[in-house]
């Protein structure tokens, strides 16, 4: 259509505050937009790239026991039955192992191995507890019938407690375990002397104060007296030491061995260790290198939950302490169950009961026996929390 001239006429131009609904953006807002969307997609599968190589490292990381697992099936009739709870019991052993690397400065390889530290580790149905329970590695024990690693069978015999793992490894260890307290072991973790030193290196090491001065060449350990903070090979001499610090006894070696635990769990929930990915990453890396563990935890995301439990846990309701032991009747070397304060203690964790742990005086006089409780009272043992740390 023209106008009266025979022209066609010209649009009225939009005005500029009144943009019509649809109209196409100019080119370089569009340019812009992709850029930026492009930008952000490479981005977002980078890091997910990244986090699945970090995840499948860490994954790949964690050496699973199957043998002890197939090993307890064979004796799951008597086993003592699973709690109707979600209480989880975790037994943590440390082997005190010379092979594989950086375990032989430690002596002389003989072929064999015992459990230089085993705790027996509850989780309260709730997680608003953890109670760790050390025992003895001089404990006399009934160590049951256990196949060795050669197919032959060892008699059922009454021996010190860390034999088993030399006789049986892990599931002949769970079994006594499980004997002696009438507690179903859940999971298990074994840890050797180089694992240990990783993990104390991940958390940039562990504050302890020294009354005295200490020279053990037997634990490759050397330090001046005062506060100081511990790294790798100081923090293993540290709580592998015996005759330098203190009496010299190993009941005063496990309530070091606590402390030191104690600190560890204190200083990784404190520094921002389990929010921080840069501080995590290391910790994670340690620790699934350090373990082996059986199929119940060896998954990343396994021990992520694990971690997330305990995270949840105030650090003063982390509580360790010593299985009620003295010295054996036979031999002032070994040691024997205080009952009937052990059996009450493996009874409360047996049925997620409570039990109070406090601190151990001068006073006390039985470092290690249970207080007689009430009928109606918790029943209380003398230990430390984790709260507390090493210089408390």
């Amino acid at each position: 259509m023209t106008d009266r001239a025979g022209t066609p006429p010209e649009p009225d131009p939009p005005a500029a505050e009144d943009a019509t609904p649809g109209v196409p953006e100019e080119p370089h807002t569009r340019h812009w937009l992709r850029w930026t969307a492009l930008g952000i997609s490479v981005v977002v599968l980078i890091a997910a790239g990244v986090g699945w190589w970090f995840y499948r490292k860490l994954d790949g990381n964690i050496t699973t026991d199957t043998t002890a697992a197939d090993e307890l099936r064979r004796y799951e009739k008597e086993r003592p039955t699973a709690g109707a709870t979600a209480a989880r019991n975790i037994l943590l052993i440390g082997s005190d192992t010379r092979t594989g690397e950086g375990n032989r400065k430690y002596g002389k390889d003989k072929g064999t191995q015992r459990s230089d530290t085993t705790i027996l580790l509850h989780l309260s149905a709730e997680k608003s507890s953890a109670t760790a329970v050390s025992l003895p590695r001089d404990l006399m024990v009934t160590i049951p019938s256990c196949r060795k690693t050669d197919g032959t069978r060892t008699r059922e015999q009454f021996a010190q407690f860390n034999w088993a793992f030399e006789f049986g490894g892990t599931a002949c260890t769970i079994r006594t375990v499980e004997k002696l307290t009438g507690i179903r072991v859940d999971n298990h973790m074994v840890i050797d002397f180089r694992g240990f030193k990783k993990m104390v290196d991940a958390v940039d090491g562990v504050e302890v104060c020294l009354k005295e001065p200490v020279d053990d060449p037997d634990a490759k350990l050397k330090l001046p007296a005062g506060r100081q903070t511990l790294h790798g090979e100081q923090a293993l001499g540290f709580v592998r030491a015996r005759k330098s610090i203190g009496n010299g006894s190993d009941t005063e070696r496990m309530d070091r061995q606590q402390q030191f635990l104690g600190a560890l769990v204190n200083k990784v929930q404190s520094d921002g260790v389990l929010l921080n990915p840069t501080k995590l990453y290391p910790v994670l890396d340690a620790a699934t290198k350090a373990i082996t563990t059986d199929p119940g935890l060896d998954s990343l995301k396994d021990l992520y939950d694990l971690a997330r439990a305990m995270r949840a846990i105030p650090t003063e309701k982390v509580q360790f302490l010593t299985v009620p032991r003295r010295p054996y009747s036979y031999n002032a070397n070994r040691d024997e169950l205080v009952q009937p304060a052990a059996s009450q203690l493996f009874r409360q964790l047996r049925e997620d009961r409570p039990v109070l742990v406090t601190p151990h005086t001068e006073e006390d006089g039985k470092p290690d026996d249970a207080e007689a409780p009430t009928p109606s009272a918790t029943p209380t043992f003398t230990g430390r929390n984790a709260a507390e740390g090493v210089c408390s």
